[in-house]
């Protein structure tokens, strides 16, 4: 059976909601294999128009800025992880739920079942090499009151709350969840582009080396076998 979900994206993000109009659809979907190609650094309104055959001015009725199209596109992502996180089964030991929570972390999305096509392995890509660009800028406090960064804050507080089941005593749940979530997108950064700065061996699986690497963390941070 197909089926399709409507993730909620902060309004204070777009001027014109994109997912509500055909051209809208188009940008989201041609912007995310764009900007993975270009980098956000060389990515435009007047390159993605185009690609979609549209003007500029078309674009900046739904995006202010190419920030805020950014901050719409990782939005999409966590609210995606947070969904799949909460459809894990609930009955499971939280020591494993963490574990399956780090699987989805460094895999490609399988499906993104939204109202419009989404590269799911570009997705990631941005996620890995661009996301940090939404927070570490000088706005950062004017765009958390906005409550743009709720859907990555959930995901982490769902992770700090599994690992308070593990070790109720932890006195730093919250920031191991956070250090998990980040060192995945971290970690495939570096072995891609800055090996020396990991021990991942030549041609090695990117993905089996980051999943490794964090259950070796968890277990030793929480004593899991």
């Amino acid at each position: 059976m197909q089926y399709s979900l409507k993730f909620k994206v902060n309004d204070s993000v777009f001027l014109k909601d994109p997912n509500e109009t055909e051209l809208g659809r188009q940008i989201i979907s041609r912007a995310i294999p764009l900007i993975k190609n270009l980098g956000f650094e060389e990515f435009t309104f007047k390159k993605l128009a185009n690609e979609i055959d549209c003007t500029e001015a078309s674009i900046y009725r739904y995006f202010e800025n190419k920030h805020k199209l950014l901050l719409y596109i990782i939005s999409l992502y966590w609210n995606y992880m947070e969904y799949q996180v909460t459809m894990t089964p609930s009955d499971r030991d939280p020591s494993q739920r963490i574990l399956d929570i780090i699987d989805l972390l460094t895999e490609e999305p399988k499906a993104y079942p939204v109202e419009f096509e989404i590269d799911t392995k570009s997705l990631l890509d941005i996620v890995i090499t661009e996301s940090s660009k939404t927070y570490l800028i000088k706005k950062v406090d004017e765009i958390n009151k906005l409550k743009v960064f709720q859907p990555y804050k959930d995901l982490c507080h769902h992770i700090a709350d599994l690992i308070k089941q593990v070790d109720p005593d932890y006195p730093f749940a919250h920031s191991l969840a956070s250090t998990i979530v980040e060192t995945a997108h971290d970690q495939f950064y570096f072995y891609r582009y800055l090996p020396s700065l990991t021990d991942g061996k030549e041609n090695q699986d990117e993905q089996k080396y980051v999943r490794q690497y964090l259950y070796h963390l968890i277990s030793k941070v929480l004593k899991i076998k």
